[in-house]
This record gives structure tokens, sequence and C-alpha cells, in this order.
């Protein structure tokens, strides 16, 4: 699992951050999912090491343009190309309805199925190796915060020891890697979990924005690898933060440390805090690891790979 910050900012763009967007890449099925998709979000990848080809599916947190004036951008030129074979859209209620007004007035014709659906709390898509549930926050219009949990995966098999034994490869192999119990064509009855190391405990991955403090977003980012959650304003501007329902620094930080995540980025940063200004994104930073040590600040383009946990305690071991 890795992410990629395509748009870092809130309201507008600025000349080093593009409007909200964030890409989730799953080398292994060589897909890429979107969480929002501000205005510019298609040129944001074009200048990435992301492919648009890889798209999948994208998840909407609320009906603000900065998180959805990319959407039709996007998805016309996925059309032209004629390299995407399908994307399921994830969001709240008005979103379909938007999208067909787009398609409507700009007479727009996609070459490939596109289907939306409309989100509710709890589970909005599953598969083999995924569950993705999403949450309401608090904010001004109705804004979803999404959970992505890796489910559990059989720990590595050792191939040695089942030769050892006696174990012909082939389908018996496939039925001991997933740890099932298996009768030879000796007779012998194996386990497969005897021949598997360690479960690899599936990552979780939280996106929380827009929204101010609440309880729904802890509740959503419990135990998470990543939390990516927005602080739009620096802790002195609280005032500001509760009367638009957006998060401070400290906010976010909060909502980290109640949560116990492992890592916290915090996102969505307010014009007004450029550098070179009387706070500066640096300060908003220093705000959050005040009460949550582990938290980075997000830059468009940055790139961030989730490691699984047991390989994180390795290369802590190691260091």
């Amino acid at each position: 699992m890795q992410i990629t910050f395509l748009g870092t900012s809130s309201g507008v763009p600025t000349r080093s951050r593009n409007v909200s967007s964030v890409a989730l890449r799953l080398p292994q099925r060589a897909e890429m999912w979107l969480f929002d998709c501000g205005e510019g979000t298609q040129h944001q990848v074009l200048r990435s090491e992301l492919k648009v080809s890889q798209l999948t599916r994208i998840f909407v947190t609320h009906m603000h343009g900065d998180h959805i004036f990319g959407l039709m951008g996007l998805l016309a030129s996925c059309g032209l190309a004629g390299n995407v074979k399908h994307v399921d859209i994830y969001g709240p209620p008005d979103l379909e309805e938007y999208l067909k007004a787009c398609r409507r007035y700009s007479q727009t014709h996609f070459s490939y199925p596109v289907k939306v659906h409309t989100v509710t709390p709890g589970v909005v898509y599953e598969d083999e190796e995924y569950t993705v549930s999403c949450q309401l926050l608090k904010h001004r219009v109705p804004a979803f915060g999404y959970r992505v949990i890796e489910k559990d995966q059989t720990g590595h098999f050792d191939v040695e020891k089942a030769a050892a034994l006696g174990i012909p490869s082939g389908p018996l192999y496939g039925k001991l890697k997933r740890g099932e119990q298996v009768v030879l064509p000796d007779g012998r009855r194996v386990n497969g979990a005897d021949f598997c190391g360690p479960t690899l405990t599936g990552r979780k991955l939280v996106y929380c924005t827009d929204t101010v403090f609440c309880d729904s977003a802890i509740e959503l980012a419990q135990d998470a690898d990543v939390l990516i959650h927005e602080a739009t304003f620096a802790h002195q501007d609280a005032e500001l933060a509760y009367q638009r329902l957006h998060s401070t620094s400290t906010m976010a930080a909060q909502v980290a440390l109640a949560a116990q995540v492992q890592q916290l980025i915090i996102t969505h940063l307010s014009p007004r805090y450029a550098p070179g200004n009387a706070i500066e994104p640096k300060d908003l930073l220093m705000e959050a690891r005040s009460i949550f040590p582990n938290t980075e600040m997000a830059a468009d383009f940055l790139t961030v790979n989730i490691p699984r946990r047991h390989q994180r305690s390795l290369s802590a071991r190691k260091n």
C-alpha cells in the first residue's frame, strides 16, 4: 500500500499546493484508488509516477468544490484516452445528480462503465483483500471519512519443510498455504498451519476531511497504521475552526492520540499559512507533534509506503 498526495490545500490551490486529492496505489493488483478529486487532479497525476490507466475507484468525502471539481475532467480524459476499464465512485447522495448534470450539459459520453454508489455509514466496498467503510463526520454539509482495511493474510509458506516431508507440490500446496488440513495420498493428515509463518496483519488507512474534532473520527481511526486528517487551521485560530467546522492541527493530533494510530499525516492546510507568513506550515506541524509526536506534514507529491507491522518491528530492531 502506497499513498501519494496530489493536493494538500484547503479551499483554493496555491503555487505549491493543489486542492484535495490522495491516491492509494495497490501494486500487487495494479490498481489506484483516489480519495477526493479537486480541480486539477488529473494534472497532478500526470506530474507523478502514477498511472491513470490503473484508476478503478474514487471515494468522495463531500460535495464542496475543492473536493469534486476535478472529477469530470479526469473521467472525461480517461474516456478519451481509452485506457480505463471501469470506475466505481463512492460518495454522498448528491454526487450522482451532480455527475449526471455535468455529463448532460457538457455532452460528455464515457466509453467505459462508470457506476456511482451512494454511501451510508458502514461498509461501502469489500472484496477478498480489502474492506472500505465510512463514517459521517461533522462539517457544514454531509461529509464522510473513509477507512480502508487490508484483510489479514496467511504467513509465509515453508516450501522446503513440505518437500522434506514428501508432500507433492500442486493443489495440495495451495490448500496448505490457506491453513487447511489436508489428507495426503499415503493417508497422512497434515495441518497447513504447521507450514505457515505468523499471520500477516492487514494494514489500515483512514482519511478524515472535512471535519471539526468529533467522536466519529476517533472511532473511524481506531488503531490505524496511517491516519490522514485535515488540519486547516493553527491552534490559535480554533475559533475559526469551530465556526467553519474544520480542524486545527491540535484537533487532528488529539484524534490520532485518542485512536492510538501509528502515524498521523496532516493535510488540507489553509493558504493563510503560506511560508513567509506570521504562521507557517512548519508551525502547524510543531503544534501537532506536541500532542502526537509521530506526525508528518503532507505536501503535494509526497509518497508514503505503509509497511506491515511486523516489517516495521524488524526495521526498528535493525536500527
